[in-house]
């Protein structure tokens, strides 16, 4: 547009200003004017948008508009309109100064780059927000994939500011990168891990959120709250906040009790030390004593005469124990906890249940316990634990056993 036509240029030169002032001032007065312009115009878009997308939202049935509304999505769309505007005007106002509207156009384009990435997080962000209130991907580490969609939108985004900022096309751009591709693994090398073990991960199913992970070598030992592109968080059981590299899921070992979890029942899986000495063959005396065992006593019966059927047909002399079959004490004891855990009501009794006879160490005999608690929740698990055995080592002397322990000063002294 030809200066004479501006109508303020024009007051200027009649109020006597020169020539070259005049073009200054006409230039800052109409900048001030389409400001004024562009704010108003911004302010009523906001207003008109985000009125029209509340209207909308508390008409809808799903809850993802008012996620966009949340995440200003609307607010962020309303700035383009006086972004156009001022990028259309900017001839006007600059039209005796190129290299300034040059300058101005670069800044309104590289707010145009840094407003589509606003936009486009609002909209990434909403997406994450909506996809944890689906119950099928609460457990999945959305925050990884969206961090790694925002990664490429800013990298994006860089490359456009540069080719503005520089002149440069940005195809020649991209070439010159491609050829820094070197430098650029090297200082992006942990996101670039975290990125690839994210995939893995997810692929994998190795972990969810709220899984229960042991990580020794990081200190974890708790639930899973948070999975991102570069980090793992774990709250462990004393509400610490253990942070792990998400590359360390695939490069080290760590243990997942989700397979726990989701089962029928969480393994009981002690032994507890017989002294050797205390172990020996029962006399009939001793065997009828055991009787009064309600738990063992039909079992007791039964085996006695099969015994004594099978020492009497084969003419076994039983002036010594040793000779032909015989009930231990250590073997019937074996029995009793085998029917003691069956008949405890918080195990679960369509799972293993076994009581073994480990090899013999320096520290006695080891009877383990092998079972599953139908309740997994930690706090009543350690209490059928601890509930199983404190009868079991009560129960161990009616058998004339001993549990072994390393001596004491007690033991010097008696």
């Amino acid at each position: 547009m030809n200066k004479s036509t501006h109508f303020i240029y024009n007051l200027l030169i009649k109020a006597g200003i020169t020539e070259t002032s005049a073009q200054y001032l006409n230039m800052i007065a109409l900048l001030v004017i389409v400001l004024l312009i562009i704010y108003i115009i911004d302010y009523i878009a906001r207003r008109v948008l985000i009125r029209v997308s509340s209207i909308i939202a508390g008409k809808s049935k799903t809850n993802f508009d008012d996620i966009l509304i949340t995440n200003k999505v609307p607010r962020n769309i309303a700035h383009i309109i006086p972004l156009s505007i001022a990028l259309n005007f900017l001839p006007i106002i600059f039209s005796d100064f190129l290299y300034l509207e040059n300058i101005a156009k670069k800044i309104i384009q590289v707010f145009g780059i840094i407003l589509i990435l606003w936009i486009v997080r609002s909209v990434l962000n909403t997406l994450k927000d909506f996809f944890k209130t689906l119950p099928r991907l609460k457990d999945k580490p959305i925050d990884s994939y969206i961090q790694v969609f925002m990664i490429f939108a800013w990298v994006a985004g860089f490359m456009f500011f540069f080719a503005i900022i520089t002149g440069i096309s940005i195809w020649k751009f991209i070439t010159t990168l491609g050829a820094a591709s070197a430098v650029i693994i090297l200082v992006f090398r942990d996101t670039i891990m975290g990125f690839v073990a994210s995939i893995q991960v997810s692929v994998n199913d190795m972990v969810r959120i709220g899984d229960w992970i042991t990580f020794e070598k990081y200190g974890a030992d708790g639930d899973v709250t948070e999975i991102t592109l570069a980090t793992v968080k774990v709250q462990n059981f004393d509400n610490t906040i253990t942070t792990i590299p998400t590359y360390a899921l695939i490069s080290d070992s760590f243990k997942n009790w989700r397979g726990m979890t989701n089962s029928d029942g969480r393994r009981i899986k002690r032994a507890m030390n017989i002294k050797m000495d205390s172990i020996k063959f029962l006399t009939d005396n001793e065997i009828i004593k055991l009787k009064g065992i309600q738990l063992i006593s039909e079992y007791l019966e039964m085996r006695q005469e099969k015994i004594k059927s099978y020492n009497s047909k084969n003419t076994i002399d039983k002036k010594l124990l040793l000779n032909g079959r015989n009930l231990t004490n250590i073997g019937v004891f074996r029995k009793y906890a085998e029917e003691y855990i069956n008949n405890h009501s918080a195990i679960n009794k369509d799972m293993m249940i076994m009581v073994r006879q480990l090899a013999p160490t320096t520290q006695g005999l080891p009877i383990e316990i092998y079972a599953f608690s139908a309740d997994k929740r930690w706090e009543n698990y350690e209490y059928v634990m601890a509930d199983i055995f404190d009868h079991l080592l009560a129960a161990v002397r009616y058998f004339d056993l001993e549990i072994f322990e390393l001596p004491n000063n007690s033991s010097f002294k008696s």
